[in-house]
């Protein structure tokens, strides 16, 4: 495995992109991010792994210096799957050119972007920046962040003509979605996590097989889940695959929820 750190050595050593593979992280490098490597390199003939937490997605400067790196785990992890190339950029690097600035429409300010203000203006902007830099036509990007996964292809994919391949989340046996934030959390919240993401996938399941009887309007629900639990739920919604809109079950739905336990905020969908 190649590891490059800057821009003139990457564009040195990757000439033709045609047949490389893209995987945009933030670190951390878990079984999610496995599954998205192992799309890649069945696929592709080449894979690029990036490894650049973004500052200007991170709503608290708190949070950004609090999430977790460990960059001498994930080079073993990455070696181990025989990745090609690791792209290790500087934030100056990445930040020293101009770039698009995005705006969110009022239809596109739900979920996340309802809660995270700026959130996903800056995903959106370095994603611009990393798929200027590297220029391959094959992204792979997980399902679990789903609504930045929308936002990409909307606003992205044709701009640079790639195909994003969205892989299907992974979650532990006890049913939680994969993060690089879920360190974070200590053994009780993730009993917890556990407990609502099976109670979530049961909800998800009742929906589908009895619509009738579930009511679109989850807000009793959201309610009796945060007296349960002790926690503080952003959203917890039915919403369209396609388009994000609010769902009225008649199409392929969704069901997704955003909650902070003890301080850390996670998401997810079913």
């Amino acid at each position: 495995m190649k590891i490059i750190t800057s821009i003139f050595n990457l564009n040195k050593e990757i000439k033709n992109y045609k047949n490389v593979g893209f995987v945009p992280t933030m670190g951390g490098i878990h079984k999610g991010h496995i599954s998205l490597i192992k799309a890649s390199q069945k696929k592709k003939n080449k894979t690029i792994v990036s490894i650049f937490v973004n500052p200007t997605q991170f709503n608290k400067t708190s949070d950004f210096k609090k999430y977790p790196r460990d960059i001498k785990k994930d080079i073993i992890s990455l070696k181990k799957l025989n990745v090609n190339y690791l792209f290790i950029p500087k934030i100056k690097d990445i930040y020293k050119f101009n770039s698009r600035k995005f705006v969110l429409r009022k239809k596109d300010k739900i979920l996340c972007a309802k809660f995270r203000k700026g959130h996903f203006e800056g995903v959106l902007d370095v994603m611009n920046r990393l798929m200027s830099i590297i220029k391959s036509k094959d992204l792979f990007m997980g399902e679990k962040d789903y609504q930045q996964l929308h936002l990409i292809k909307k606003f992205l994919s044709k701009k640079f003509g790639v195909r994003i391949n969205a892989c299907p989340t992974i979650r532990t046996a006890n049913k939680i979605a994969l993060s690089t934030r879920n360190k974070l959390l200590n053994k009780k919240s993730l009993e917890k996590a556990s407990k609502i993401a099976k109670l979530l996938i049961k909800m998800k399941k009742m929906s589908k097989l009895h619509s009738s009887k579930l009511k679109l309007d989850l807000s009793d629900y959201k309610i009796e889940l945060e007296n349960k639990f002790n926690i503080k739920i952003d959203y917890l919604e039915f919403r369209d695959e396609k388009n994000l809109k609010l769902n009225n079950r008649k199409n392929k739905f969704r069901l997704f929820v955003a909650y902070n336990i003890n301080g850390i905020r996670l998401i997810d969908n079913f």
